[in-house]
């Protein structure tokens, strides 16, 4: 013990670690353990058992553990505890023991980490801990991990984006209130969505018998200020899924759009936010440079296509996860592709209206506790008779704590916002109309144009047949005047 604290104390960490390797080397050829090497990644996405056995090994840790982490995050309510580096956890399992030791990588860096465990075990357990242990600590695991979880919401770091694609989303707390119980949405609509979220959730084996991805695209479609952020937040509360915001506008190209999607976790929401302005998606049939030329440095290369976007959706690379949910926003629906919305990328569409009556209650249940008043009549007329969203309208209800004042000052508002839709909609007509006229008039002077060729070209017509006749009428002329020469000629013969 004194020579290996010594050691530890004196050495440095990279001559510490060759002489730990040359003797794991050395003592293996005599020794009956056998060790399974579990990494942190297998190829570009994360290896499940390692991910396992860092959640199962943090409620094994005993005294004889010298070294922990731990961490929290503020709005995180337990702590994360995992086992540092060179430390030792041993498990028992069915009589057997299991030894994990954390070792320090030796091509570990500061910008990207190798991380791994190392599972020991006498020699004649190898079926047992392959067959029945790690299988046992890959379920433990999910039950450990889905107490513990915290939603989180991952952006890209732009830091990241060209090292290890599994570093390139960042994440914080994502501590949203957002609900079904208090989204204003149809009731029919909102009882729609929660049931096909659940059916999406429990039908894994379905997925796979059909042959069919395990994942679910919603397009959710509607003006602004109806609630469509708000409703994701809501369906990530409810499946307590993480949720990945991917910007289009920050990916070059579809090789690094498809290493993104693989570095995302199964049980999230990827959510593309304004899709119909986010990005200008080339037409699929539309001329493509060579494969090869994608990574060019030319930046016509350096585009997202429509096609690598269908495939990022439900190509080969989107299999490349389970339970996943995938969902676009827009506010002009009619300006998306139609290979965007088949089923089978956008499964299920849903509309966020303008603010209705039974929409208007939800927010007067949530924002003044209230179901019932004797002017919910009087806004229902006025909610029925203006185009208005529902943030419009709980940004009125927050702006006096009297009850009977934020009514009144609700109706007020609807009347005014009733005068500005009619201007804009007068306004709208009247841009329209412009543009109309500007056609006709187009169209009117085309014709004329039209009309003018045509009348020149009947004039020509008129020429070439005034000059054709002009032409026969001096051939004529000439062959009479040819005959009145010779008769002349006849006659004066007669004459001598």
């Amino acid at each position: 013990m004194l020579a290996k604290s010594l050691v530890q104390d004196y050495l440095p960490d990279e001559v510490h670690q060759y002489i730990s390797f040359g003797f794991r080397i050395i003592f293996g050829y005599f020794s009956s353990q056998m060790t399974i090497v579990i990494e942190e990644f297998e190829g570009f996405v994360h290896n499940e058992v390692y991910e396992a056995a860092e959640a199962y090994l943090a409620t094994k840790i005993s005294p004889s553990n010298k070294r922990i982490k731990v961490s929290k995050h503020e709005k995180e309510n337990n702590y994360n505890v995992t086992v540092e580096r060179d430390e030792e956890v041993v498990d028992t399992f069915n009589g057997v023991k299991f030894r994990f030791h954390n070792p320090r990588d030796l091509n570990s860096t500061l910008k990207s980490e190798v991380r791994s465990f190392e599972l020991s075990f006498h020699k004649k357990f190898k079926d047992m801990a392959l067959e029945s242990y790690l299988p046992f600590m890959v379920k433990r695991a999910a039950v450990v991990k889905q107490e513990k979880k915290t939603l989180k919401i991952f952006t890209l770091d732009p830091d990241n984006m060209y090292g290890n694609y599994t570093e390139a989303w960042t994440s914080v707390i994502l501590d949203h209130p957002s609900s079904f119980k208090t989204i204003a949405m149809d009731s029919d609509m909102k009882r729609n969505v929660m049931d096909d979220l659940d059916q999406f959730v429990k039908r894994r084996d379905f997925y796979k018998r059909v042959g069919k991805a395990w994942k679910r695209g919603y397009l959710l479609y509607g003006p602004p200020g109806t609630g469509k952020s708000s409703l994701i937040a809501a369906m990530a509360n409810h499946l307590n899924f993480d949720v990945y915001d991917l910007e289009l506008t920050a990916v070059s190209n579809n090789s690094e759009l498809r290493r993104l999607l693989i570095a995302t976790a199964n049980r999230s929401i990827l959510v593309v936010e304004d899709i119909d302005c986010s990005i200008e998606l080339k037409d699929r049939s539309a001329d493509e440079p060579p494969r090869e030329s994608e990574e060019s440095n030319d930046p016509r290369y350096k585009k997202v296509t429509l096609s690598g976007l269908l495939n990022f959706i439900d190509g080969l690379w989107s299999s490349c996860g389970d339970e996943r949910i995938i969902i676009f926003t827009t506010n002009y629906k009619e300006k998306l592709d139609a290979a965007l919305l088949r089923p089978g990328r956008m499964d299920m569409h849903i509309h966020m209206s303008y603010c209705t009556p039974s929409t208007f209650k939800v927010l007067a249940s949530n924002y003044l506790e209230i179901k019932e008043h004797k002017l919910f009549s009087k806004i229902g007329e006025g909610i029925d008779a203006t185009e208005v969203s529902p943030a419009e309208v709980a940004e009125q209800l927050m702006k006096n704590d009297t009850v009977d004042k934020v009514l009144e000052g609700l109706i007020e508002f609807l009347k005014v916002k009733k005068i500005q839709n009619e201007e804009e909609k007068a306004k709208k007509e009247e841009k329209e109309l412009e543009n109309k006229d500007k056609t006709t008039k187009g169209k009117d002077s085309e014709v004329k144009k039209n009309e003018v060729v045509d009348e020149q070209v009947t004039r020509n017509d008129r020429v070439d047949k005034v000059l054709e006749g002009l032409v026969e009428l001096l051939k004529a002329k000439k062959i009479d005047d040819g005959q009145d020469e010779v008769k002349h000629e006849e006659a004066s013969d007669i004459n001598l």
